[in-house]
């Protein structure tokens, strides 16, 4: 959505004619689960360790900066408290940004801050898919259309 909530304070924003018309319409909800569960901007970079986000879910992998701080229980948070948010409003799709060890939806940073990308789903996005919500990155959102009335 354009806000400065990446872990180094840069801005991505989600620059899509369907998004400018959704925010438009008042029919997009913003949320950061990292900054929502309490993590600074600028932060250092986290990723997965041992797994994806439903490894973290399962307590077989944990979320880490890369300065070696566990921030597992800020993900798993965050991704709750995103949860609570879709419940209230009733979502049914949520819209994230690729790569994320919150966010990612097909492929997230292997854990070894390395910049290699694996086949994965980010903490946000499992606890999400598990709760039945259709998750989409930005890079599909054409698909998103035809599922909104």
């Amino acid at each position: 959505m354009g806000g400065r909530f990446r872990y180094d304070g840069k801005q991505k924003k989600m620059d899509h004619s369907l998004i400018q018309k959704w925010e438009a319409q008042g029919r997009l909800v913003p949320f950061c689960p990292e900054v929502a569960a309490g993590l600074e901007i600028p932060r250092p970079p986290a990723q997965i360790v041992n797994g994806d986000g439903r490894d973290v879910l399962g307590q077989k992998a944990w979320v880490k900066t890369s300065a070696g701080e566990d921030v597992t229980s800020e993900f798993i948070c965050g991704a709750f408290l995103a949860l609570g948010l879709i419940k209230t409003h009733a979502i049914k799709i949520a819209i994230l940004k690729a790569k994320s060890p919150s966010c990612g939806t097909g492929f997230i940073y292997d854990g070894t801050f390395e910049n290699r990308l694996v086949p994965g789903m980010g903490v946000t996005t499992a606890v999400l898919r598990e709760s039945g919500v259709l998750v989409f990155p930005e890079s599909e959102i054409e698909k998103v259309k035809f599922l909104l009335k």
